[in-house]
């Protein structure tokens, strides 16, 4: 029996990730006004949010802003993933750039830094039936977890190298400026950490979670194609 994966993202990073462990999943775009949703809870807590904080509630966000969605006209049946991830360097949280300057600007100060940690937070929510699954484990239907990963990046990064990539566009929409499944590979030489965390999801985390909620992870594995919702 497969159990189809919804995925609140439409991360390339995360589809090609989920694909090569065998698992096709349905990317349907959450839609979160993720600067909005900080500063909310921020102003709740009345402090800024950690990193860890970040991204586990904007994993929990994306993954509850899709759960009205409907496919066929029916509710999504299966497991529903958010993931968020961020940067933290030097005492600072980072998310996506978008804007150049903002990019080349932080990729300056990471090379002279040398070093920064990539979170990636996950909510999980059994929506096998078409709605939550509430259990004793897990009374909202859901379960969450935040993994991170230290990246040392080379010593030996020179103005033109940095420009060069962030004309190619690659850094300006992923976290922390950076893919390394992408041209910044070769400018990370050591990472301390679950790998696939630093891409935006972390594979051990997503296989405990799913395990969490009573389903083996070889039931996620599928040869179905994934849809754009």
């Amino acid at each position: 029996m497969t159990v189809p994966l919804f995925l609140a993202s439409t991360s390339p990073a995360r589809l090609s990730l989920l694909r090569s462990a065998g698992v096709e999943p349905v990317l349907i775009s959450p839609g979160v006004d993720e600067e909005a949703a900080v500063a909310v809870a921020e102003a709740a807590a009345g402090r800024a949010l950690t990193a860890a904080e970040t991204v586990a509630l904007l994993a929990r966000a994306k993954a509850e802003a899709v759960l009205d969605t409907r496919r066929d006209g029916l509710p999504l049946d299966g497991l529903v993933l958010g993931g968020d991830s961020a940067f933290e360097f030097d005492g600072e949280v980072h998310g996506k750039p978008h804007e150049p300057e903002i990019a080349l600007e932080r990729w300056r100060r990471m090379a002279e830094i040398g070093h920064g940690t990539l979170w990636s937070g996950h909510w999980l929510i059994d929506h096998r039936g078409g709605a939550p699954r509430r259990s004793r484990e897990h009374p909202e239907g859901g379960a969450g977890r935040v993994a991170s990963a230290t990246l040392t990046f080379a010593d030996d990064l020179d103005p033109d190298e940095l420009a060069a990539y962030v004309a190619t566009g690659e850094p300006l929409e992923v976290a922390g400026a950076f893919t390394i499944d992408g041209r910044a590979a070769a400018f990370i030489t050591r990472i301390d950490g679950t790998p696939s965390a630093v891409v935006g999801l972390s594979l051990p985390e997503l296989r405990a979670m799913v395990r969490g909620f009573g389903v083996p992870w070889h039931e996620l594995w599928n040869s179905s194609t994934a849809g754009l919702l």
